[in-house]
C-alpha cells in the first residue's frame, strides 16, 4: 500500500474549508483520494473532542458529530486499526525520547503499511521512524 495517513490536525485543518491553510489546500488538491487513510485513533481523538465540546457547546458538538459522520463515511473502505502488526511495529520502536502513545501507534500503523504520516505535528513524530510530511510548511 503506497499512499498517506492523514492526522488529526490535518482533517481539522481541511474542515475549514476556505479558510484552510494554503500549503494544506494545495497538497491535498494534488493527492490521489484513494491513497489517503486515516486510523481509528484520530476517529477516536476527534470523537474525545467531541465529547469534551458537548459539556458546554451542544450545537457545536452536533455539528461536530455530522462531521465525523462525514468522516466515517468518506474513509470508509480506508480506516485503518489497530492490529497485531501494528503493534508489533509500535513495540519495537525501541523510542529513546517519549513520544505521546496516540502518535507512537499512528506512526507505527504508516510504517506497516507503507504510507507517509501528514501532520503539522513535526516533534510528535520525531523519533518514531515514519516517513512524515507536513503540508503546513509548503508554501
Amino acid at each position: 500500500m503506497n499512499g498517506h495517513l492523514l492526522d488529526t490536525n490535518i482533517l481539522s485543518e481541511l474542515r475549514k474549508a476556505a479558510r484552510c491553510n494554503p500549503g494544506v489546500r494545495t497538497w491535498i488538491e494534488s493527492a490521489d483520494p484513494d491513497g489517503l487513510f486515516v486510523s481509528v485513533l484520530v476517529l477516536g481523538e476527534i470523537r474525545q473532542g467531541i465529547e469534551r465540546i458537548k459539556q458546554r457547546d451542544a450545537r457545536q458538538a452536533t455539528t461536530l458529530e455530522r462531521w465525523l459522520q462525514r468522516l466515517s463515511t468518506q474513509f470508509e473502505d480506508r480506516i485503518l486499526g489497530v492490529d497485531k502488526r501494528v503493534a508489533d511495529q509500535w513495540g519495537r520502536m525501541g523510542l529513546r525520547q517519549p513520544v505521546p502513545t496516540l502518535n507512537a501507534l499512528i506512526a507505527a500503523t504508516a510504517m506497516v503499511h507503507d504510507l507517509i504520516v501528514v501532520s503539522r505535528d513535526e516533534s510528535g513524530y520525531r523519533n518514531t521512524g515514519a516517513r512524515l510530511l507536513n503540508p503546513f510548511s509548503m508554501l
